[in-house]
């Protein structure tokens, strides 16, 4: 039976440094992406809190997705491989159970494990305690853990607002409304939402403050509660309602994860060559659709039809001047396509990306600098002034999309060499493997 741990074989050992591969020719490569990291860990979180058996078709098998079933197991549910026709992949079977008290959850850097699952404790009876990596504790979550506590739920976090910290409920938790600045992260809305059908007065989120990032992602868990048949109000902006009641299995196929695809669309743009990805959703939640229009605006060609998206690269790259407010996981291949481009970018509405698994704005400014790009930092975003360009040693600080820049910067830039490369398992554990294939390849599927 295939593990639910990602293969050995697909990773680097920790601080491996990785020569990223510069492209000799156009390439012509078909690329099929294992599924969205977003949409498996909420499908996750909503089927151990269902009533009836759910199973995930094609979920992504990364870091992440691997905490968070591993988590999800220690607070009650039965999370299983079923293996499939193809001898490779499995699904996962879900079977929900009491969310029970006394474990112990290692949130690594996975923002979904940290945001969604103490709202998930918050229906144990006794303490959950909560900790991750070193960087995870630098992560923001007083907003989340003061809507908890107003809920009813008992936080102890050192008055921190911080990793590491615990969380039960019991009796004491009623839900209803709650007031929050969700300006630091869609994901503590959505935390709230995901669990709020289980609390006895369901839950009603007020946003107030600077806009809230990421909408799309407040969309997509929208969208898979009520999937789950959830009863959401979301009529009214920046307040967002679930009613309370039982929810219901799911039974379905994990889309294509569409920002692990954006490092290999830009490959075409670089290299003047074709890639395409099938199975690309005609209609998505996913925050990651919005690359094929910053692609077309940079000089590439974009096509999707029902089986496929194919981008050409036309032999140049444009400076943009782009929001990516609700992408904002795509900055860092745009960043790496803007140093290529043969004008100035500019980058705006992502100041909230300097809590993320890094400083999203310094790390780029800092490596893209380094290496012969103009860049300055703004108070919400970044100005990209393309120069030559030169290899080196390219800092990823535990943050899998810097992987991801550093590798599209090698098709162009000889000699970069990418640091801890093995940080890019926390979402697409395969990268380094599907990277060199795509190089090689000669219209053949590479992936699953």
């Amino acid at each position: 039976m295939p593990s639910a741990e990602p293969s050995p074989a697909d990773q680097h050992p920790v601080g491996q440094t990785w020569p990223a591969p510069t492209a000799v020719e156009p390439i012509d490569a078909v690329v099929r992406l294992p599924g969205s990291k977003s949409l498996t860990n909420r499908y996750l979180v909503l089927a151990a809190l269902a009533s009836d058996t759910s199973r995930l078709r094609r979920p992504l098998r990364s870091r992440d997705t691997v905490l968070m079933a591993q988590a999800l197991r220690a607070l009650g549910a039965q999370i299983t491989d079923v293996p499939v026709s193809d001898g490779v992949d499995a699904d996962w079977l879900i079977e929900p159970g009491p969310v029970r008290g006394g474990a112990r959850i290692d949130c690594g850097l996975a923002g979904t494990v940290m945001r969604f699952l103490p709202a998930v404790a918050a229906l144990a009876g006794s303490p959950v305690r909560f900790d991750g990596d070193a960087h995870a504790r630098l992560r923001p979550m007083s907003a989340l853990l003061s809507a908890l506590r107003t809920l009813g739920a008992v936080v102890d976090d050192g008055d921190r607002g911080a990793l590491p910290f615990s969380v039960s409920g019991g009796p004491r938790l009623k839900g209803g409304p709650v007031t929050m600045d969700a300006s630091a992260s869609s994901q503590f809305v959505s935390a709230l939402l995901l669990a709020g059908s289980r609390y006895p007065e369901g839950v009603t989120v007020r946003h107030e403050g600077p806009p809230v990032p990421s909408q799309p992602h407040i969309d997509m868990t929208i969208e898979t509660l009520r999937d789950v048949g959830a009863i959401v109000d979301d009529s009214v902006p920046d307040v967002w309602s679930v009613a309370p009641g039982p929810l219901g299995a799911l039974d379905v196929v994990v889309e294509p994860d569409l920002s692990n695809a954006a490092p290999f669309l830009a490959a075409a743009a670089v290299t003047g060559g074709r890639v395409r990805v099938p199975g690309w959703p005609g209609y998505t939640t996913q925050a990651g659709d919005a690359f094929r229009d910053i692609l077309d605006a940079m000089g590439a060609d974009v096509h999707l039809d029902r089986d496929h998206l194919e981008v050409r690269g036309t032999g140049g790259l444009s400076g943009v001047d782009v929001d990516l407010h609700d992408a904002a996981e795509l900055t860092p291949v745009v960043a790496a396509l803007a140093a290529l481009a043969d004008s100035p970018t500019w980058i705006r509405g992502v100041a909230h990306i300097r809590g993320h698994e890094t400083d999203r704005l310094a790390a780029l400014a800092r490596e893209l600098t380094a290496r012969g790009t103009g860049v300055d930092e703004t108070e919400d975003g970044l100005h990209i002034r393309p120069g030559p360009l030169s290899g080196g040693l390219f800092r990823t600080y535990a943050d899998h999309r810097m992987v991801m820049a550093a590798a599209v910067l090698g098709l162009a830039v000889p000699d970069v060499v990418v640091e801890d490369v093995a940080t890019v398992g926390k979402t697409l554990p395969t990268f380094t493997t599907l990277w060199a294939d795509m190089l090689t390849s000669e219209s053949s599927v590479l992936g699953r």
